[in-house]
């Protein structure tokens, strides 16, 4: 098995009993919601999300991968999406399963995981995400890693009785290996 391997986490091919176990741990955050929610996510469907993610990588489109632990236990997943070979661009997406995984730094070694495997090894020359503007931790996390706030869609998303900005972020594969370099 090939493994991305970070400080605390690791990326590594999801496998149906780890795409079953971020279903059945999927946690909604009611507290303190900052996306708002997919639902459909359940064990019984588990497979068929399995099974889409074997298409897409096969149709060269996602590259989905989990993330793990060290002591090998899955967390969420990442993704690299919408992919463009033609202009050699991106976006990604991540999720982390249970509330009590995530705020630990694990999301931002995926996301850097993730982007440096993009750039170094598949030669994107971009990477984009998006996310609410109240989403602070994603924010943080794009910011952390390089990623350049490149515009916003105001008030283009209706969620929990209020009108907020979608927020859209790249990084380029030249400000990577500036970034890269310095650290």
């Amino acid at each position: 098995m090939i493994k991305f391997q970070g400080n605390n986490i690791y990326l590594a091919a999801l496998e149906r009993a780890d795409c079953k176990k971020i279903c059945e741990e999927n946690e909604y955050d009611f507290a303190d919601p900052l996306e708002p929610t997919l639902f459909g996510w359940s064990a019984e469907n588990a497979d068929e999300w399995y099974e889409e993610i074997q298409r897409l990588l096969k149709e060269n489109v996602n590259i989905r991968v989990g993330i793990f632990l060290n002591d090998g236990t899955v967390i969420g997943d990442v993704a690299l999406q919408s992919i463009d070979e033609r202009n050699r661009s991106c976006t990604i997406g991540i999720g982390i399963a249970k509330i009590s995984e995530r705020g630990k730094g694990y999301g931002t070694e995926a996301i850097r995981l993730m982007s440096e495997y993009g750039f170094n090894n598949i030669g994107f020359e971009r990477i984009a995400s998006d996310t609410l503007e109240i989403n602070t931790p994603m924010r943080k996390v794009f910011e952390k890693l390089g990623f350049t706030l490149e515009g916003r869609a105001r008030k283009a998303v209706y969620f929990r009785g209020k009108r907020y900005d979608r927020v859209y972020y790249g990084l380029l594969a030249e400000e990577w290996g500036k970034n890269r370099a310095k650290t």
